[in-house]
């Protein structure tokens, strides 16, 4: 083969470069290329042939990087698959997929440094002195004579690290010629698997157990729905322990890279050492050596990570678990490709020939929809574990206890009463106010002024000290007056988790509380901080926003207050309803895991919304069949498949006209099928004015074609020189 199309991490399509001059180079090997007038690259190699292009300069191949392929076919084959389907380039693919120091770059060849695989070394034993002379060290020089008897005893060889002898006894031998120091790459070692007893199963999770086994050799996929701490986790053991003891890899999926520092704790207590953390907070290092590792071993792992997991090169996959599936976090938002990480953990299994379970206490719709018409096997646990009882749901009405003056500050009296008494007994609450800072924007009661971001169409939230906006990041002080009429009575609107904490302890000053956001959480370290205090019962209250609704277990904790529901429930989205009724069944679930009976406190206005009388019947099968007979009559997924163009410019007027042209031509092919072009609700961010358009696909229409479609008009307006400088987003399955 004279020809390489090569993959490089750009969103650019794969380049052709000249190979012969390299000898048995192979599909999935790494090289160095040059592109563009200087910049080397890390290119890997897709394909090999011998058609040169038909137009351009040929350039050559630089060189090899390593003397193994450091994607395999399999690899290959899925991000081929992920570039077609999310409407990206290969070369997007790999920017997210590989570890930084896999894929370096440079300006100049002599400036480019590729990742060296770990060497270690070891001392080697090349002669032994004759007896008398051996005899003679022994009494003069024993610690070079000890030296020698360890390296004979070891076969000759012993890792530097190993052996106790200074550097002047290795000199000295070294000079003398009986040894000599080699280097080596290291090897990855992987331990057998811990002989630790795997959880006990109740009847009830035994019998979970079977049905999955059994729904696995008809389907490829299993949808475990599971209660709050019914124990799903226990069964996911049992499997994995099958896998693992048969040499297979599993990969366990978490939405959250928060949750898996508890989770690979609890797994490496059965595991061991096959049990591996992968996620993008990792050092670059420590994500390239579980990489290489992995390319270069075959024995069983247990993956533990969030979406960045799918990328490693797996050799024998036959398990993928994806924990809490209908968690909207799975979903990539930037960059391309805007994948969904329960959808490609699916692909992947089926490209592995590997069987998949979907956990989560509030399936989402799609995957409920897949296990009623027979696509998923549907498992269902709806007991908790130990005989635990679920928590008893209020659903308090805010305006009711307005008009009777049962009300303090923002929370009802029915709330307040049953916070005094588990305080006086000594247990711990939950408040969940999904919205963090102080409140939601200032206001002057006089003229009416707001405070807004001057790069973004949104109103500054109010913090402790300053104001913020949550998508640029601009901040300001705090105004003492009105910069419009100069008044000094500037009133907050709405509440967040800062005002939460300030109000709770002033009503209960003796109570100790913590607060738990993305401001008080900004590191890994500040997370378990927090978390681990309030585990270890020293708080009474943890405040929080939607970061204490997953993956926490808090044997404290009977009561759990949900402060706005309205928030939720009116959010301007079809899937509003459903993501607020798993919110408050996830958030209420943390509420009596153990012997002690939990409450959950919901405030509403709108008490006679449906989703609350979901909540207090705990009755999902019927809160699911009906949302989706409402999806199914404005034909809504999962009934049919979305695919979102964002445009974004500085100029609102360039940026009308060319949404207005695109809308116009993806009209003419797809009819009613397409939504707008409009304005969402913030329109604009960073200084960039936003329009959307959607075009909805019903089922039984090729949405493959309708994705080629889509693409073909994109291209062509980013090709057109009147719209240049305009960023188009296509997002397929939006949530």
């Amino acid at each position: 083969m004279n020809f390489a199309d090569i993959i490089l991490p750009l969103a650019q399509p794969c380049y052709t470069f000249a190979v012969s001059h390299i000898a048995d180079l192979k599909v999935g090997e790494a090289v160095a290329v040059q592109f563009g007038q200087r910049n080397v690259y890390t290119g890997i190699v897709l394909r090999l042939h011998n058609n040169p292009p038909k137009r351009g300069k040929i350039k050559p191949v630089l060189h090899r990087l390593y003397d193994f392929a450091i994607l395999t076919p399999k690899q290959i084959e899925f991000w081929s698959w992920m570039a077609s389907y999310y409407l990206s380039t290969v070369g997007e693919v790999m920017r997210i997929a590989l570890p930084s120091l896999i894929k370096p770059h440079a300006t100049s060849e002599e400036l480019y440094i590729p990742y060296s695989l770990p060497t270690e070394k070891f001392l080697r034993l090349k002669s032994m002195p004759d007896g008398e002379t051996f005899d003679r060290m022994s009494r003069r020089a024993p610690r070079r004579a000890a030296l020698l008897t360890m390296l004979q005893r070891n076969g000759g060889e012993i890792a530097r690290r190993e052996c106790s002898a200074d550097a002047a006894v290795i000199a000295a031998l070294t000079k003398a010629g009986y040894i000599e120091t080699v280097e080596r790459e290291c090897e990855p070692q992987v331990q057998p698997i811990s002989h630790s007893t795997l959880p006990i199963l109740s009847a009830e999770q035994t019998k979970a157990l079977e049905k999955i086994d059994s729904g696995l050799t008809v389907c490829n996929v299993a949808l475990l729905h599971g209660v709050t701490s019914s124990g799903k986790t226990e069964i996911y053991t049992h499997r994995i322990a099958h896998a693992l003891a048969r040499e297979q890899d599993v990969l366990l999926l978490v939405p959250e890279i928060s949750l898996t520092a508890q989770l690979v704790e609890r797994m490496q207590q059965m595991f061991g050492s096959r049990v591996i953390a992968y996620h993008s907070k990792l050092t670059p290092l420590r994500r390239t050596q579980v990489y290489m590792d992995m390319l270069r071993t075959d024995s069983g792992r247990l993956i533990v990570g969030a979406r960045s997991a799918l990328f490693l090169p797996y050799k024998n996959l036959g398990l993928v678990i994806v924990d809490e599936e209908h968690d909207s976090s799975y979903k990539q938002s930037e960059p391309n490709p805007r994948y969904h990480g329960r959808d490609a953990a699916v692909m992947l299994a089926s490209l592995h020939g590997a069987k998949a379970i979907l956990g989560s206490a509030t399936p989402s719709l799609e995957s409920f929809n897949n296990a009623m018409a027979g696509k998923y096997a549907g498992v269902t646990l709806m007991s908790r574990y130990g005989g635990s009882l679920p928590p008893k749901i209020i659903i308090s009405d805010t305006m009711r206890a307005v008009k009777r003056g049962e009300r303090k500050s923002h929370f009802n009296k029915e709330l307040l009463d049953r916070i005094a008494d588990r305080l006086q007994r000594g247990e711990q609450i939950m408040l969940f106010q999904n919205r963090r800072g102080y409140a939601p924007y200032v206001e002057c009661p006089r003229c009416g002024w707001t405070a807004r971001c001057p790069h973004c169409n949104v109103t500054l939230s109010r913090h402790i000290g300053s104001l913020r906006c949550h998508y640029c990041g601009y901040h300001v002080d705090n105004l003492n007056y009105c910069p419009e009429c100069k008044t000094s009575q500037l009133e907050t609107k709405g509440f967040g988790t800062e005002k939460v904490e300030e109000e709770i302890s002033a009503l209960f000053p003796s109570a100790r509380v913590l607060r738990l956001d993305s401001d008080t959480a900004s590191s890994d370290s500040a997370y378990n901080r927090i978390i681990n205090q309030f585990a270890a019962g020293e708080a009474d209250i943890l405040v929080g926003t939607q970061i204490i609704t997953k993956g926490l277990d808090f044997k404290g904790v009977t009561l759990i207050g949900v402060l706005n529901a309205d928030n939720l429930t009116n959010a301007p989205d079809f899937r509003a309803v459903e993501r607020a009724w798993q919110t408050m069944l996830q958030v209420a679930g943390r509420a009596g895991r153990r012997d002690k009976a939990g409450e959950v406190v919901i405030q509403t206005s709108d008490p006679s919304h449906p989703v609350f009388a979901a909540l207090s019947e705990q009755g999902y099968q019927h809160f699911a069949t009906a949302q989706l007979r409402e999806r199914q009559m404005f034909n809504y997924p999962p009934f049919s498949r979305l695919i979102r163009i964002t445009l974004r410019h500085i100029s609102p007027e360039k940026l009308a006209k060319a949404a207005s042209q695109l809308g116009v031509e993806l009209r003419a092919k797809f009819g009613s099928r397409v939504l707008g072009p409009v304005t969402p609700l913030i329109d604009r961010i960073r200084e960039e004015y936003i329009v959307q358009i959607i075009v909805k696909i019903e089922n039984g229409a090729s949405f493959a074609r309708a994705k080629e479609i889509t693409s073909e008009h994109i291209t062509a307006l980013r090709r057109n020189a009147d719209y240049k400088g305009i960023t188009v987003i296509c997002d397929i399955d939006p949530v």
